[in-house]
């Protein structure tokens, strides 16, 4: 048994779920072969298992901002809870990532996409998650925000909307103002593709 480019494979010896809700969590015991082709001991390992997401950063090009989100997240309350981060979200079972960034756009800052780029697939923490975010891009105008955006109250989403300038962007990189992976991506992309002139 191996996985998607795996050379060396591994065997799993056994696997339960030991947590079933909102995301689930998988008790795997597990032997990959080494370099030598040998296997290894048994390991144990614990996978989240949540399924894929997407994110997109947004730049107006009306006024020249970068649109981020600000949102209280749990995880993070021992830094204050609130994040600034991309647009994100869960893909729903019946979604391609395209139609699912589309959706969290408007649900989150009101606007209503048209051409999207996607820059990269990636694992959000491969050691302890499987979930992989579609990260994209996109420029928009004043004219296709045709909602208020915030999320959706039914699940608890207070969203708020926090524009920069490519400056202003860079300056609060610098200070540390971003502590999420997914936008610390997006914005180290947008910002050299600012300074090479091609954005």
């Amino acid at each position: 048994m191996g996985g998607h480019g795996d050379r060396r494979g591994f065997e799993v010896e056994s696997s339960r779920v030991i947590l079933d809700d909102f995301f689930k969590v998988e008790e795997v015991v597990f032997r990959r072969r080494n370099k030598d082709g040998q296997l290894a001991e048994p390991q144990r390992n614990l996978s989240l298992e949540r399924g894929d997401s997407v994110a997109a950063l947004l730049h107006n090009v009306d006024t020249d901002r970068v649109i981020l989100v600000d949102q209280f997240r749990y995880p993070a309350h021992a830094s204050g809870g609130w994040v600034i981060e991309t647009v994100a979200g869960i893909i729903d079972p019946s979604e391609t990532p395209d139609d699912a960034i589309r959706r969290e756009t408007l649900e989150e800052t009101g606007y209503r996409l048209g051409n999207i780029r996607h820059l990269a697939t990636f694992y959000a923490s491969p050691g302890g998650s499987s979930e992989q975010i579609h990260l994209y891009f996109a420029e928009v105008t004043n004219a296709i925000r045709v909602g208020a955006g915030g999320g959706l109250p039914q699940e608890g989403e207070d969203i708020s909307l926090r524009e920069y300038s490519p400056r202003a962007l860079a300056d609060a990189l610098a200070a540390g103002e971003f502590k999420d992976a997914k936008t610390l991506i997006a914005v180290l992309w947008f910002l050299g593709r600012q300074e090479m002139g091609t954005i």
